[in-house]
């Protein structure tokens, strides 16, 4: 449905760090960067961009009751783990560790983050291991 997302940022070093580091556990890199820009896909895609990081001075505000969080697809459970942990030692707020979540369904595997500017983000998987 959705070919890509694009979010603002007030610092795009800062949130390559954060970004490179929680999202190689699930298979996506960094496929295109330039001066204020940063694009981000999975790996083995032939470089489709589906989110886009760009910088600016008027970056959406953090608002943990608007209900906007962005749900990356992860391959497994460790994976999933993994970008949870990166994403705290990354200087992300911890929103939910690596869990089943039984009200969302019945294998329902994901860890919940908050990055540096405030978005809220999950990897998500429904593998049983």
């Amino acid at each position: 449905m959705l070919n890509h997302v694009s979010i603002g940022v007030r610092d795009t070093a800062k949130t390559k760090a954060f970004y490179d580091a929680v999202l190689k556990p699930l298979g996506y890199t960094c496929l295109s960067e330039g001066e204020g820009s940063l694009g981000y896909g999975p790996e083995a895609d032939n470089g489709a961009v589906v989110l886009w990081i760009s910088q600016t001075d008027r970056p959406v505000p953090a608002d943990m009751a608007s209900g906007l969080h962005f749900c990356f697809d992860a391959p497994s459970r460790k994976s999933v783990a993994a970008f949870h942990a990166a994403a705290l030692a990354q200087g992300g707020k911890d929103n939910g560790p690596a869990g089943l979540r039984a009200d969302y369904g019945d294998n329902y595997y994901a860890a919940f983050a908050i990055d540096p500017d405030g978005y809220r983000i999950e990897a998500y998987c429904s593998q049983k291991s």
